[in-house]
């Protein structure tokens, strides 16, 4: 009975585990910590090193945007003599002419196109800022996963535990003649059912392993240390003004402000295209083998297809209002999302602490008034089963309620687009 009462105990006063910052794993696989997971995500995952590439592309063309066209050579066989002595050498035709000219982009073409490059280059910083803020958010919810079912696999083992020793007791208390034997059959039956949530909760491990290995770019059944702990909750102070951090943090907005402003340079692009383009040309000509004379040239294009052109500045104005309205709606879904996940957020916070300080605390009495109550007689085991499984549901509630504050932690991490 000594056993059994130091068993129950045990159960009815083991605390979750603690939650503590995170510490250097004994080895070099990853999953131990959250903090380390995504460190290693933001070096190793395929999606954010493809971005990085997008970025460096998108880079490169903003010098070849604001460049000047490439110059063009020409020459000219001027004054062929029109004998049968047909010969193309420069000192016996009539004259060489020579030309290098240079087209020259007018009403800040060049600067705009440079503009609208930089532009796409800010987008995809943004974009992967953006990708970054979702993969930590998918890690943490896959590590709190994993972490959520080892926890419940010990919980159930420790119950598990108790319920053989129960199942021990009642068979000498029904040798004795003072049980009947449904009450060892009955501790079977529950030990039956803890085993197949075992088996639950090995296998949405695995599971969470699986999806943990595809964030992090390995593969899906590569190993993963055990997760360890978990990082403390932010403070009440540091979930003040999410709205406004949000709106000036957002990887999703701001990616959608540099498209604004890509948008807008494109626009002042297709006015300047208004203007023409004036090509300047310089030709030496030679006659024999001197040279004789220099002829410089000037040249503009006539941009007479006005009606292609307002075609065009009307297409740049329409996807400027796109972009504006696009942002629009992503500041007001942002919103929502953020007032959905803080008010998630706060009835978990509740529920902890309401299971915390109220339910295991009555649960635990119930359990150690039923508990002494069956080893003298006075309840039957079902009574004493009854207590131990509000006890365990208390136990799995509080846990579940915990993690649940950091499933909504990351959802708002990544909406705000920084840590908390």
């Amino acid at each position: 009975m000594r056993g059994l009462r130091k068993t129950g105990c045990m159960l009815a006063f083991l605390a979750l585990p603690l939650i503590a910052h995170a510490a250097k794993p004994a080895t070099d696989l990853p999953g131990a910590t959250l903090p380390e997971l995504l460190v290693w995500a933001e070096r190793h995952n395929p999606e954010l090193a493809a971005m990085q590439h997008d970025i460096n592309a998108a880079d490169a063309r903003v010098q070849p945007a604001g460049a000047l066209p490439d110059p063009t050579f020409s020459v000219e066989w001027r004054d062929i003599p029109n004998d049968s002595d047909f010969t193309l050498a420069p000192s016996r035709v009539g004259s060489m002419k020579y030309t290098v000219a240079q087209t020259l982009p007018l009403g800040g073409k060049l600067e705009s196109r440079q503009r609208v490059a930089e532009a796409e280059v800010e987008k995809a910083r943004r974009q992967r800022l953006a990708l970054s803020a979702t993969l930590r958010a998918k890690l943490a919810t896959a590590f709190i996963q994993r972490y959520q079912a080892q926890q419940n696999e010990i919980l159930l083992k420790e119950e598990l535990m108790f319920l053989r020793e129960v199942e021990g007791i009642a068979q000498i208390r029904h040798a004795n003649g003072l049980t009947p034997q449904q009450d060892a059959l009955k501790a079977q039956i529950e030990q039956t059912t803890l085993k197949a949530d075992l088996v639950t909760a090995a296998t949405e491990q695995r599971q969470a392993r699986a999806r943990l290995n595809a964030l992090l770019g390995r593969p899906a059944s590569a190993p993963l240390a055990e997760p360890k702990a978990l990082p403390p909750l932010p403070t009440s102070a540091a979930l003040a003004d999410l709205e406004s951090r949000m709106l000036s943090a957002n990887p999703e907005l701001l990616a959608q402000s540099a498209a604004i402003a890509a948008a807008q340079h494109n626009q002042d692009l297709a006015r300047a295209n208004r203007y023409p383009d004036l090509t300047v040309g310089v030709s030496p000509i030679q006659v024999g083998n001197r040279l004789a004379d220099w002829e410089i040239m000037l040249s503009v294009n006539i941009p007479l297809q006005q009606t292609s052109r307002r075609s065009q500045e009307r297409e740049a104005a329409e996807m400027v209002s796109a972009a504006q309205i696009r942002q629009d709606v992503i500041a007001n879904q942002t919103l929502s999302d953020l007032q959905e996940q803080l008010a998630a957020l706060d009835a978990a916070r509740q529920q902890e602490a309401l299971i915390r300080t109220s339910l295991l605390p009555q649960a635990d009495l119930t359990f150690q008034a039923a508990l002494a109550s069956y080893q003298t007689g006075r309840v039957d085991f079902t009574t004493l089963l009854d207590a131990q499984r509000q006890m365990r549901r208390a136990r799995f509630g509080q846990l579940k309620a915990l993690l649940e504050q950091y499933l909504r932690l990351a959802e708002i991490e990544r909406l705000v687009g920084e840590p908390l």
